[in-house]
């Protein structure tokens, strides 16, 4: 199966000017935990509510702080057209739990979670991908 077919299409993009507690209220408007962060049609960095509990409130920033404060400016990603599999395999291995989707042009298509995954297939993939991730330390460990 295709990234595509699981991943979630309809994504909303913060910038990075905006403030962290705009970033909150939309992540809360969507049900969400994650948001790209785009600056002038360019994918610069995610921002996710544990950046702003652990990068921001954590560290004595208020909600005024700027998104380009908290937010993960190195950006992993995965293709549209990329095996599922492969990008679990991925996934656990760089400790994600979410990955924004880009097309070959590296425009920004969509967000795949874990639980896209575990929705469109049943071969364990995301579980896999999962007991990677929850390895303690990595890169993305933000209390190391």
């Amino acid at each position: 199966m295709k990234v595509r077919d699981a991943m979630t299409h309809d994504v909303r993009i913060t910038n990075p000017d905006e403030t962290i507690l705009q970033a909150a209220q939309t992540m809360a408007d969507l049900d969400a935990g994650i948001l790209p962060v785009g600056d002038h049609d360019r994918l610069v960095g995610m921002i996710t509510d544990r950046d702003i509990a652990i990068r921001g409130i954590a560290q004595g920033r208020g909600p005024d702080a700027k998104v380009r404060d908290v937010m993960t400016s190195e950006v992993k990603y995965c293709f549209d057209d990329q095996e599922i599999d492969e990008v679990c395999r991925n996934m656990g291995s760089i400790k994600v739990r979410r990955l924004p989707v880009l097309d070959h042009s590296k425009r920004l298509v969509g967000i795949l979670s874990l639980g896209d995954i575990a929705l469109a297939q049943s071969n364990g993939s995301a579980g896999k991908a999962l007991s990677g991730i929850s390895r303690h330390g990595g890169e993305h460990s933000q209390t190391a």
